[in-house]
């Protein structure tokens, strides 16, 4: 009695609730605050209890069965009914304790975390969380008056999981498990790891959300079913500073919806990527700090508000990505920070366990349980609101054990190397599970390095991702473009370095959010020259960038020219559109999205060496380059042509594979988009004289600072 009293019993239901003892049934209550307590059913008294000690605990005997009874207490002219949490039985079961202790529970948000139930006939919800190392686990909240007495958990000593179901309870119930863990400390309040829904930040309790009143947020759209093969030009977006509120405030999921979807589909994007949208407590983290793996973030609505916003973008035919989080979590004291006590989710040690640059904690890769945990919530997000694919942020740090250590501040694997071969398997089974499950959806890595095989399959050796990032062409790219025309010639190799490798990998070529912000400006920002260059640059660039091998990724903001760097507090400055350099940016986005979009050549052998051939490779005097893109081979070929000097070239001849009128489909320097008007009046004619290899060749004029796409006019 002592030990419950002062909320150190470690087994509560082994007293509470009812009990046999010899032919009776002894039944134990604690109400703190009541003065008498009674069992009641159908408005009737069953039995009276003894108050066994003033802090609010009950006893009583009866000599026949009780049916199922609700508690009436009283404290002078006070009365009141709660429910009896410790007569019920458990909801986690034998076979829940087998598949999570070998790693195996892949539906775990199913049974962990808090649910809105009828258990044994009775309305309540269930809660069930990890922590194996605890000596006593209650649930807290408004609704017991965060007592720690009042609700103590059953332990499930095989698994280490700790559950209670509890009466009266329905969604909307903030809570927090109060532990005291393995060395007997009580820890501060920890929110649910399995929390499908969270307070407001600077809150930090978990909601209770039903995931079964979730809308269809799949419908009628679904993925290719190669990805590779099909068109794919992603719109980056923080939820937080696309738009604001004209009070500032955040705006919701549905307004979100409301002006984003049409937006981005108007533009020919084929799909959204969200910064990380799981509950994170600081708004400078842009999301990529966690808290809550498995709940949308508060500050735009509730879960359902947020699969309303992927149903929207799929009736526009619009894919959902989501930026993903697994390399490693924050250590606020209400988070997953050794969470019974012990490093539970994290490693112990700190060479393997905390990560130096975000001052984070890193998983325990080697626990099945936590490797469960992070592969639940993968398929969670893909099943449960529809998501199509999951950017894995921060893949490299995963891979290797002296990811920004010195010596001397990394432990070696088992055979002496750097290679996190624990990591390794994870990702691996990541991917085997989320294609296994989901051939429609993709995962993409967040990956900087050489990692041999990141985007092929298992099987043969890889990681198993569907894309990688292209850091390296983004690096080489950016940097070429920063620097004056008249010096572009002697950096020439950092346009054609990227086709070098272009195929070891499928790429995604991303200029992402990462790219404007810590003081390096905008994309606009980087560019040479006068404002009209600046932009001519800009539309050279993207022509480029769409007309090279590899899926498109750009950050908000750069489709349209934002001038400043990336500002999370505020929004896009939307007041530029007026301007028609800005505007005319835009235009031209919205049409390589769409030929990006119906053009075979320009996508549909993105990832194969047999789309793609050099016809100019080596003019670094002029800074011009001339490739050829193919698709099938019923689809027209098509020659990007781009120069980037300010000197305008005529009569620059190329080879092309075939003779005959060779439409001008796309030139950035259109006068439409801000150009100066210059190109080939619509169409060249290619004629029967090799050059650079090809059969065939055509004179074309091209602008300055332009890149230009010719489409073979098939009979």
């Amino acid at each position: 009695m002592a030990a419950l009293l002062a909320a150190r019993h470690a087994d509560p239901f082994a007293l509470l609730g009812p009990h046999l003892d010899g032919e009776g049934v002894v039944v134990r209550a604690l109400v703190p605050g009541a003065e008498t307590v009674a069992l009641i059913a159908d408005g009737e008294t069953l039995l009276e209890l003894e108050r066994r000690h003033a802090h609010g605990f009950f006893e009583g005997r009866s000599a026949a069965p009780l049916p199922a009874y609700r508690l009436r207490a009283s404290a002078g002219e006070h009365h009141w009914e709660v429910a009896d949490p410790y007569r019920f039985g458990p909801v986690w079961g034998a076979l829940d304790d087998h598949l999570f202790l070998e790693g195996n529970h892949r539906r775990l948000w199913e049974r962990l975390g808090a649910h809105a139930i009828t258990h044994e006939g009775v309305a309540g919800v269930a809660f069930a969380v990890w922590a194996p190392n605890a000596r006593r686990v209650t649930v807290v909240g408004d609704f017991n008056e965060w007592d720690g007495r009042r609700h103590g958990m059953r332990k499930r000593h095989d698994s280490g999981i700790w559950e209670i179901f509890i009466p009266d309870l329905g969604p909307g119930t903030s809570y927090k498990y109060e532990i005291i863990g393995a060395g007997g400390d009580l820890t501060p309040l920890k929110a649910d790891p399995f929390g499908f829904g969270s307070e407001m930040r600077p809150a930090t309790a978990s909601v209770v959300e039903r995931l079964d009143a979730l809308p269809d947020a799949r419908g009628v759209y679904s993925g290719p079913s190669d990805p590779r093969r099909a068109p794919m030009s992603v719109y980056e977006v923080h939820l937080g500073s696309w738009q604001r509120r004209p009070d500032g405030g955040f705006n919701s999921y549905d307004d979100i919806a409301e002006r984003l979807v049409p937006y981005a589909a108007g533009l020919g994007f084929t799909h959204l990527q969200f910064l990380p949208v799981s509950e994170h407590p600081l708004d400078d983290s842009w999301g990529y700090q966690p808290i809550g793996l498995f709940a949308p973030t508060r500050r735009f609505g509730d879960p359902a508000g947020f699969a309303r916003l992927v149903a929207r973008a799929h009736e526009a035919g619009l894919g959902v990505i989501l930026d993903w989080v697994p390399a490693h979590f924050p250590t606020d004291v209400h988070g997953l920070s050794t969470f019974d006590g012990t490093a539970l989710y994290e490693h112990e040690d700190p060479r393997r366990g905390f990560h130096p640059d975000w001052q984070t904690a890193i998983y325990n890769f080697g626990r099945r349980e936590v490797v469960n945990f992070l592969t639940a919530n993968a398929l969670y997000w893909l099943e449960k609101f529809g998501i199509d694919g999951l950017r894995v942020d921060a893949v490299a740090s995963m891979l290797y054990l002296d990811y920004s250590r010195k010596a001397g501040e990394w432990i070696p694997n088992a055979e002496g190397g750097r290679e996190n071969r624990e990591a390794e398997a994870f990702l691996q089974e990541l991917n085997r599970l989320v294609y296994g499950a989901f051939p429609d959806r993709m995962t993409i890595a967040e990956e900087s390095t050489a990692w041999p095989g990141v985007s092929a399959p298992v099987h043969a050796g890889g990681l198993g991702f569907g894309f990688k990032w292209n850091m390296g062409w983004m690096n080489d790219t950016l940097d070429f473009m920063s620097r004056e025309p008249i010096h572009r010639r002697f950096h020439h190799h950092q346009l054609t370095f990227g086709l070098a490798y272009a195929f070891s990998e499928n790429f995604v070529l991303p200029l992402s959010h990462d790219e404007v912000v810590h003081g390096k400006g905008s994309i606009l920002g980087r560019m040479p020259g006068d404002e009209w260059q600046k932009f001519a640059n800009v539309r050279a660039y993207y022509g480029f960038m769409w007309g090279h091998p590899g899926k498109k990724l750009l950050f908000m903001g750069q489709e349209f020219g934002q001038a400043r760097e990336w500002d999370f507090k505020g929004e896009l400055d939307w007041h530029l559109l007026q301007n028609p350099l800005n505007r005319g940016l835009s235009d031209a986005v919205a049409r390589l999205n769409r030929l990006h979009r119906d053009t075979p050549a320009l996508h549909a052998r993105d990832c194969e060496p047999e789309g793609f051939r050099w016809i100019v490779a080596d003019d670094a005097d002029q800074s011009v380059l001339a490739w050829l893109r193919f698709g099938g081979a019923e689809d027209a070929p098509v020659a990007v042509v781009s120069n980037f000097t300010p000197v305008p070239r005529a009569g620059y001849r190329i080879g092309l594979p075939e003779p005959g009128r060779w439409e001008e489909i796309f030139n950035s320097d259109a006068a439409e988009y801000g150009g100066s008007g210059m190109g080939n009046m619509g169409a060249v004619e290619a004629v029967a004289r090799p050059s650079h290899g090809l059969p065939a060749s055509a004179e074309v004029a091209i602008p300055p600072l332009s890149t230009i796409y010719l489409k073979l006019q098939q009979q």
